[in-house]
């Protein structure tokens, strides 16, 4: 039993394992380069010394952070752009770039989510899972071995792959066993199912009102040593209704700016010391020695897995099935897919390929290598298109490897789109695809050919004239595999537009909520923010329908923004939906157009239902980052979308400034009008760093192209050159 116990879970967790360990030992490196590399200050230097020191040197500071490793950073802004630096305590002086580690970053997201956000969190969590059990596990048959545990340290008897990794095992196991415990601790609380236990002081009801204190004379900083410091915040720039905010290893609290009173204080709670004390264990942060043991304690994770899986095949015998591999097949079949969906449709071709005496192999499209292909004789391209007719995640590095090939392949080439043809880009990747294979030389098979909405009759069709040119009967029967939902329950809409004959809803869900075990096993819905999308599934259709969220989930609602359609199926039976009813959904990440974290300004352009993700960023703005809003609408009296909740997020400072455009009235206004009005602000915007999103339909945002295209060309900027820089993204539809 308790061996069984061992062996699945290594077995089935190994690659995972793999990169858990590689990845955690690299970064074990950093913590302790970090300590040696940081100016640390001086014994008895008080936070008051330093931060008199820090504003000498940098009048417009807005916050000072101390790391665990004893690094000192400060921010400001200098001429609108947002500046940090490492400080010297001594001096106050930047001595190098707060800049994050990219390697560091890389190896980080690596680490904590194979690059997945949340579903690959998950995944990782269940590798941790895997090694907590492995590590009990494995300890108990070592105790076993050795003839219990107080001879836990005797000589082990034995040779081979099991006599080494028994050594090995005996070494690491503790190391192990603390490194996934504590990650699986962190995991628990990322998905917030363990309590925050930060305890946050009540923010003052009143203030001086006054400013301009003395940070020097303050007893309160002039008392705390700079070892013990976490934060120290500045006001807004004059904002007297703001305080200063200190965050020390015994607490937090609120100072008034103009009199130097403490206005609020919490102490840390045993529960944040727990957490935070965790947090050491497993990053090394603020324990740099510990954390380089247990990275090189996690290099025994390869040699772990290599002998074990030795052990396992020496008793078993490798046995199991094997696709065809790719210098057999005599039909390549490769899938650029970013949701699955495309590589259902792959598979359903290479099973009838396979009954039909073709021997396949399917791979993605990155993984394309004509050099392996030596028996091939046909290549079908099974290309889905994402977002605005780029490459999806498994197809990203084909056309690069395509440009690169001396000569095209010699087997034919066809080519078969997926799309949904209510999108501008239908199909846009496919058909970049065809026409970089025409332009290599490449013999075609068969003409380019799409399927539109994952149409099992499209896909027929195709499979026909395929089998044709083969020779072969082939029926090519595929059920769209139908995504996996969730019910979600209207609470609350609002409606807008009726007057304008262009019915719209603000439609508020219920958050829907999912134990710990249905994230396990990718069911329920996860985290999301707004800019995310939820994929809503009509009654009568097995193609989902995507909308923008305009909420996230620390809003506790689902929220998107819905127009009525005409003869739209799934917009119909959204805008019919009344509280109390219900529609299944499923989330759907999109990165691409997430706001970030940074304190870049950022300039927000929608019209219409666009207005839903960048409301969603100015609700979730509590950091007053500067954002500022051009919303067009054809009517202010009828579809004037959030109009009282923008009112009411600039006066509490989330929002900076909004400015509309309707198109219907005595002077019809688009929204790329207000952005030609708003010129000079624009641009002195941007050069200070500030991105641009856009959201709504393509028209809208080809105008806005357009626009901004004209007020930046005098100051040598383009909305193509601010895209290549990531500052300008657009959700479009």
């Amino acid at each position: 039993m308790i061996r069984a116990l061992h062996r699945w879970p290594g077995l089935l967790a190994a690659v995972v394992l793999l990169v858990l360990g590689l990845s955690g030992a690299a970064l074990s490196v950093f913590p302790a380069a970090e300590r040696l590399s940081a100016p640390q200050a001086e014994a008895g230097q008080s936070v008051a010394d330093l931060v008199g020191k820090i504003a000498g040197a940098y009048p417009t500071v807005e916050q000072i952070r101390r790391a665990p490793s004893g690094k000192i950073t400060a921010y400001w802004f200098e001429g609108g752009t947002p500046m940090a630096a490492v400080i010297d305590p001594a001096t106050g002086q930047g001595v190098a770039s707060a800049d994050p580690n990219a390697v560091e970053r890389w190896l980080t997201n690596l680490h904590r989510s194979f690059f997945l956000d949340d579903a690959g969190r998950l995944v990782m969590a269940s590798g941790a899972g895997a090694m907590l059990i492995l590590s009990l596990s494995g300890a108990w048959l070592i105790a076993r071995r050795a003839g219990g545990w107080r001879r836990w340290c005797a000589p082990m008897r034995g040779a081979g792959p099991a006599r080494w990794h028994a050594e090995m095992a005996r070494v690491a196991s503790v190391g192990l066993l603390l490194s996934a415990g504590t990650a699986l601790w962190m995991t628990a609380s990322t998905f917030d199912l363990l309590p925050d236990g930060e305890a946050q002081p009540g923010f003052p009801a009143s203030v001086s009102g006054a400013h301009g204190v003395a940070l020097a004379d303050l007893d309160l900083i002039g008392s705390l040593a700079v070892t013990d410091l976490r934060s120290f915040t500045y006001p807004y720039p004059g904002d007297a209704s703001d305080v200063f905010t200190l965050k020390t290893d015994a607490g937090s609290g609120y100072i008034d700016q103009g009199t130097g009173a403490l206005l609020a204080w919490a102490d840390a709670t045993p529960w944040q010391r727990v957490s935070e004390t965790i947090y050491m264990l497993h990053t090394g942060q603020g324990a740099s020695v510990l954390g380089l043991a247990l990275g090189l304690i996690a290099l025994a994770i390869p040699g772990l897995a290599g002998t074990g899986l030795a052990v396992w095949l020496s008793g078993r015998g490798a046995r199991g099935f094997r696709s065809a591999p790719a210098a057999q097949a005599e039909t390549i079949v490769l899938v650029g897919s970013e949701g699955g969906s495309t590589r259902g449709f792959a598979e359903t071709l290479a099973r009838a390929l396979g009954a039909a005496g073709q021997p396949v192999h399917v791979a993605p499209m990155s993984a394309f290598a004509p050099k392996s292909y030596g028996r091939a004789k046909r290549i079908l391209i099974l290309a889905a298109t994402y977002g605005d007719g780029v490459a999806p995640a498994s197809a990203k590095a084909f056309l690069d490897r395509l440009a690169a090939l001396p000569a095209a392949p010699k087997a034919p080439l066809a080519v078969l789109g997926f799309g949904d043809r209510s999108f501008p880009a239908y199909c846009a990747y496919a058909a970049e695809v065809a026409t970089a294979a025409e332009a290599k030389g490449w013999q075609e098979l068969l003409p380019l050919a799409t399927v539109d909405r994952q149409s099992p009759q499209d896909f027929h069709r195709w499979g026909v004239a395929l089998g044709q040119i083969l020779g072969v009967d082939l029926v090519l029967s595929h059920a769209p595999r139908s995504p996996r939902t969730t019910p979600l329950e209207l609470i609350e809409r609002r409606d807008y537009g009726a007057e304008v004959q262009a019915p719209t809803a603000i439609l508020r869900f219920a958050l829907p909520r999912a134990s710990l075990w249905q994230r396990l096993r990718g069911r329920g819905f996860g985290r999301f923010v707004a800019g995310d999308l939820i994929g809503v599934v009509p009654e009568g259709a097995s193609v989902p329908r995507f909308y923008s969220l305009a909420s996230a989930t620390r809003d506790g609602f689902v929220e998107i923004v819905v127009r009525k359609q005409p003869g739209g199926l799934c917009s119909g039976q959204l805008m019919a939906l009344q509280p109390g009813d219900r529609v299944r959904a499923f989330l759907r990440r999109n990165p691409g157009f997430h706001a970030g974290r940074d304190r870049a300004p950022l300039i927000l352009i929608g019209a219409g239902t666009g207005i839903g993700p960048l409301a969603g960023f100015v609700r979730a703005n509590a950091r007053r980052r500067p954002m500022h809003l051009f919303f067009g609408m054809r009517h202010a009296a009828s579809d004037f979308l959030y109009g009282e909740d923008l009112a009411h997020w600039q006066a509490e400072g989330r929002l900076t400034r909004l400015i509309t455009a309707a198109s219907r009235g005595a002077r019809p206004h688009y929204v790329q009008d207000a952005l030609r009005a708003d010129a000079a602000e624009l641009t002195r915007l941007i050069q200070a760093g500030a991105r641009i999103m856009v959201c709504g339909g393509r028209e809208m945002a080809a105008g806005v192209s357009a626009a901004l295209g004209e007020i930046l060309a005098p100051a040598g900027l383009s909305p193509v050159l601010l895209k290549a820089e990531g500052r300008y993204v657009e959700d479009i539809y």
